[in-house]
């Protein structure tokens, strides 16, 4: 990764600075070129529509790309009215199956914004009781809402040190048209967010927005033990996340109650996340299309240097797949052991896999 790319991340840092608010925002001080170079990464990883609040006031606002942000905005208003009626409708399927059901990040995310539209809805992220997982999936295998990109599960991986009772306890209700749709809790939601951004290499700066976001906007009752959990490795990555959201975007923490070395950030952190954040291409970090497979490397000999290359883990995930501190220590041990870990699956899927590509 080049200085190069470094900077392009850090410009998309720049434009995000304080996106969230309806004031107060921090100077943008980047030239037209720099914002040209950055739009295309700002409207594939879906915060054109933050760039354009942070903008719509200052010398950009008159540039090419300040109206390609601008139509992306208005683009993204029409979509989350769409998906607000269809998440409407899920849970009206739901409660007519006596489904009782959470709604998590993408419009339930969305609250922490000063204007819903700004943050795109992607998935909609639904969370049932193991006891329901079943009924629910059979619901959504409906023709009429395969498209409706519903995202189901079955447990709160992130946040598992609490029970499912516990985090239906604290859940919350909306109203949202006709249908009561049943939220986390404010505790539960951002403890979810930071780990999630985690468990994701934080590519994404639109989960980073997210948090800072949450983080300003808590109510006068959040519960801060609850918040930072009972086990003390994801209370570490909580506060990781938190400090990320301050350094990178401006997040405003001074008044919360953290010590100043839970949210200090190691640089090979800071640099990891901007790398990220200059490609910022969907295809380059889901697996939209999965690499071809190891096995045709294998029997034919070709591109196996660049399938391992392919599929050497980032050192957030690593580090987070392995239940590592995100400290000053060398991410490189971190790396090889995700990677042999996976290697070691692989290898023992392997002759399957070979008598398949036969």
């Amino acid at each position: 990764m080049t200085k190069r790319d470094i900077r392009k991340g850090l410009l998309v840092a720049t434009v995000l600075g304080g996106a969230w608010r309806s004031s107060d925002f921090p100077p943008v001080d980047i030239s037209q070129h720099d914002l040209a170079e950055v739009t295309p990464l700002l409207c594939s990883s879906g915060v054109a529509a933050l760039a354009w609040r942070r903008i719509s006031n200052t010398h950009l606002r008159e540039s090419s790309s300040a109206e390609v942000l601008h139509q992306t905005y208005r683009l993204q208003s029409l979509q989350t009215a769409i998906q607000a009626e269809q998440i409407e409708r899920v849970f009206r399927m739901l409660r007519t199956a006596s489904v009782d059901a959470i709604l998590a990040k993408g419009w339930a995310a969305s609250a922490f914004y000063t204007n819903r539209d700004l943050r795109p809805c992607g998935d909609i992220d639904i969370y049932v009781r193991p006891a329901d997982f079943r009924i629910a999936q059979e619901l959504f295998r409906r023709p009429d809402v395969t498209d409706y990109l519903v995202d189901l599960h079955s447990d709160f991986a992130e946040i598992n040190d609490r029970s499912i009772q516990e985090i239906f306890a604290r859940s919350v209700v909306v109203q949202l048209g006709q249908e009561e749709i049943r939220l986390l809790g404010p505790e539960d939601h951002l403890a979810l967010l930071c780990i999630h951004l985690l468990k994701h290499g934080a590519w994404r700066p639109l989960w980073l927005c997210d948090i800072a976001a949450a983080l300003e906007s808590l109510p006068v009752t959040f519960d801060w033990n609850v918040f930072l959990g009972r086990d003390r490795k994801r209370t570490s990555w909580i506060a990781c996340a938190v400090g990320l959201a301050h350094r990178l975007l401006g997040a405003r923490i001074a008044q919360l109650p953290l010590k100043l070395e839970q949210t200090e950030i190691p640089e090979w952190l800071i640099r990891g996340v901007l790398e990220q954040w200059s490609s910022l291409f969907p295809a380059e970090h889901l697996p939209i299309q999965p690499a071809p497979l190891m096995a045709n490397n294998l029997r034919t000999g070709r591109n196996i240097i660049k399938g391992v290359v392919e599929r050497w883990p980032d050192p957030i995930t690593a580090t987070f797949n392995l239940g590592g501190q995100f400290n000053n220590a060398p991410r490189l041990p971190y790396q090889l052991a995700d990677f042999i870990a996976l290697a070691t699956r692989y290898l023992y899927h392997l002759p399957a896999k070979l008598q398949s590509a036969r």
